[in-house]
This record gives C-alpha cells, structure tokens and sequence, in this order.
C-alpha cells in the first residue's frame, strides 16, 4: 500500500503554486466566455484572464457566502448563472437554501484522498452511513471509497437496528458517516447484547459534517479499538481538507485553493491567523470562485510529519454570520424566513443545544393562540420540507414574547 493517493500530495510549495495558477487562470478564461455573470463579476473586480497574477489578484474577487449564491439561484435557477450552459452535467445535488450543484464528474477525485489518508484500501467493506437522497454526501462519499478500492454497503439513513444487523452480516471494517450516528449505532448494538469492539469488524471510522469531540474520539479509539480520521468540506465546493495518522489538522485537497481571509475585507491573513475558510475548486463546470464556507479557521504552515506538503487547516474555530450548521446541514435565515411566509400571523426562532454528543433542534413559535396538534404537525412537516432537518421538540410562546430584537436563531453548543 503506497501512502499517498498521487505525487500532487508531495510537492513543492512553488510545484503546487505554479500548477494551481495554470488551473485558475484556466477556469477564468473559460468562465469569462461562458458565463455571463462570471464575467460580470470578473470585470467589476478589474480582473482580465488571461493577466491574472496567481495568487496575488484573488483578493481582487468578491467573496461570494452561501447566502449570495442562494440569492442568485433563486432569481436564475438552477445554478445562478455561474455554470457553462452547454456543460454535460452527470448528477444535480440538492442541498437547503435551496442550493442546485451540478456534480463535478466522476474523473473528480472527491474524498478519496481523505479515506486513502486513512488507511483505506482495496479488500476493505465500508458502510456509507451519509445520505443518499438529493443531497451530495452519499454518493460523493460512496465514490471516494470506490476510488481507494473498498466495497461499500451504501446504507445510508436506514435505521440503527438495520444498520446493527448490515455490520453483523457484511462485516465492513470500515464506518463512514458522522461520529453521533456511529455511537448511536453501538449503543443500539448494545442494547441488542452485541460487544460492538470484539462482535464487529470495524476498524476504522472516517467523519464529516459534524465535529468529533475529544471525549467521543477517546472512547471510540480507547474502549471499542476503531482509529478515528476527520475531514472537512462543503457542499459547494466539494471536499476541502482531511487528517492523515498524524492528527495534527486538515491537510488541504489539491482540487482546492483554501484562502484564510479577514470577514470584514476579504484580504488573506497570515498563516497563523484566524480567519473565514475561502475556498476556489478548480473545474470547467461551475465557475465558483472565492467560497465563503462561514468556518471560522487557521492555516498550519509547518511540515507535516506524515510527507505531505500540503498546508492544514487547524479545526474550526467558529461560525461567520448567522447560518447554523445541524447535523450536518446548514439552516439559513432565509430559509426561515421562506418558511413564515406560511405562517405570516406568527414568528419565529430556533435554538440548537448539544446532548448527549447530539444536536437537538428546538423551534419556538410565536403565536397569539396555542397551535392545536394537527397545526403543530403541519408545522414540523413545512419545517422539514423547508429546512431539510428535523424538528426535535416545537415550543409554544405568546406573540407577546416576540419583537424585532428576538434572534431568529440561538446556538447554545459549546465545542471547547
């Protein structure tokens, strides 16, 4: 088993410089003919293709955030404007907003660096525990594997029970999905009377979407013997950075070029310093360039024990702005607003809490009149349409509660 997934991972600073500039400039040049508000954009900033000075201009872009792109696909669906209308697109993603993602390819090396990081390999099983429906990460995650050489068992979102009995009877050594799901698992494993570390075969669990706190990564790796690896992404952008054995941060995917700039000016700051994780995928599909992700992090420049000569993105530190992230999908003020537009006698807030290494998503409607059962129903099943994520317990506040100054969206979690 070779260590890297190519030779891209070993690289020069100036290597990857160099052919990251080729890949930019490309991506201007066929964006500009492509795509009539690229270009806009590109003139607007002053930028001219083809004498781009890569990295220098890339502070010349705007900064586009999830709420500017969700603005731009509403009012010119499904991609905003930002794709080659003559482009052969192999699958569109959905994702809350709503967001249209026209997949990158199949050619795409998406995660399988991250899982090749892992120690993923050729005769391994891995369950796929990611979505499957409409959204990105299941199929994304299932090709990543494919790419190192697993089989994988795309269970999805099917219930623990199954999920216990798919682990018993194919016996993956693999887990891929989030760390809350995986301990929600073993506990149903548990309950079934299975020991999850000596029954089963997993050796090995890979997380997105969700942070992996120290506790549960302890208790993974020190009670039930499976090796933990984290990686980062956005459904914009694809995936964006991933841990090898080392632990010590993200290594940042070639596909990407990851910027660490200041909120408030879009300029990049040093490595060391905190900023909003800025992300450019280099394609010839859909031309998003200069992703605001909202994460809040910092580039590691020192040389990884592991080889790769990557810089790492040091965790996140936090959020930009007001979208949440639960259970791995963003919820978005507009996507709230959208909502009420149902409901227009009432408002609304949401808090998210952390229990027992869950998010718990608690909605508090603000009504003149208690809503009775059936409305309370419709409520939860407009919130899931619109929001994509489940309700866990719906409040009842009087109208009276509520004024302009009420936050539209309360996180109570700590990370620390």
């Amino acid at each position: 088993m070779t260590a890297y997934f190519d030779e891209n991972e070993t690289q020069t600073t100036q290597e990857r410089l160099t052919h990251q500039g080729r890949k930019m400039r490309r991506m201007l040049q066929e964006g500009s003919k492509k795509s009539q508000r690229f270009k806009a954009i590109l003139d607007a900033a002053g930028v001219d293709p083809d004498t781009f000075r890569f990295p220098d201009d890339m502070a010349k872009l705007p900064v586009i955030s999830r709420e500017k792109l969700v603005e731009w696909e509403l009012a010119e669906p499904p991609y905003g404007g930002l794709d080659d209308p003559d482009a052969e697109v192999d699958r569109i993603f959905i994702s809350p907003g709503p967001v249209y993602e026209p997949h990158l390819g199949e050619n795409d090396p998406l995660w399988a660096r991250a899982y090749k990081a892992a120690g993923v390999q050729k005769g391994e099983i891995a369950l796929n525990a990611f979505s499957y429906h409409m959204v990105a990460a299941g199929l994304t995650f299932h090709n990543g594997l494919r790419k190192v050489g697993a089989t994988v068992i795309p269970s999805g979102a099917a219930g623990r029970e199954q999920q216990v009995q798919l682990i018993r009877d194919l016996k993956p050594t693999v887990f891929s999905g989030t760390p809350s799901f995986l301990m929600s698992i073993i506990e149903k494993a548990e309950e079934l009377n299975f020991k999850f570390g000596t029954d089963f075969r997993i050796k090995k669990a890979c997380f997105a979407a969700e942070p992996l706190l120290p506790n549960v990564r302890e208790t993974l790796e020190k009670k039930y013997g499976i090796g933990t690896y984290t990686m980062y992404g956005a459904t914009e952008v694809g995936d964006i950075g991933f841990e090898c054995g080392e632990k010590k941060g993200w290594h940042l995917c070639e596909e990407v070029y990851v910027e660490i700039v200041d909120p408030a000016t879009g300029r990049t700051v040093a490595p060391g310093e905190l900023g909003e994780i800025v992300v450019t995928r280099f394609n010839s599909l859909f031309f998003l360039v200069r992703f605001g992700t909202g994460d809040l992090s910092r580039l590691i420049a020192d040389p990884c024990p592991c080889g790769r000569t990557s810089y790492r993105l040091d965790g996140i530190a936090g959020r930009v702005g007001e979208a949440v992230k639960v259970r791995g999908l963003f919820i978005a003020p507009s996507q709230l607003r959208a909502l009420m537009k149902a409901w227009p006698e009432n408002a609304l807030q949401i808090v998210v809490d952390r229990k027992d290494d869950k998010d718990v998503l608690t909605a508090r409607l603000f009504c003149a009149t208690p809503l009775t059962d059936a409305l309370m129903e419709k409520f939860r099943k407009n919130f899931r349409e619109t929001c994509t994520v489940g309700i866990d317990k719906l409040e009842w506040a009087d109208r009276k509660e509520w004024d302009v100054q009420t936050p539209l969206i309360v996180d109570q979690r700590k990370w620390g």
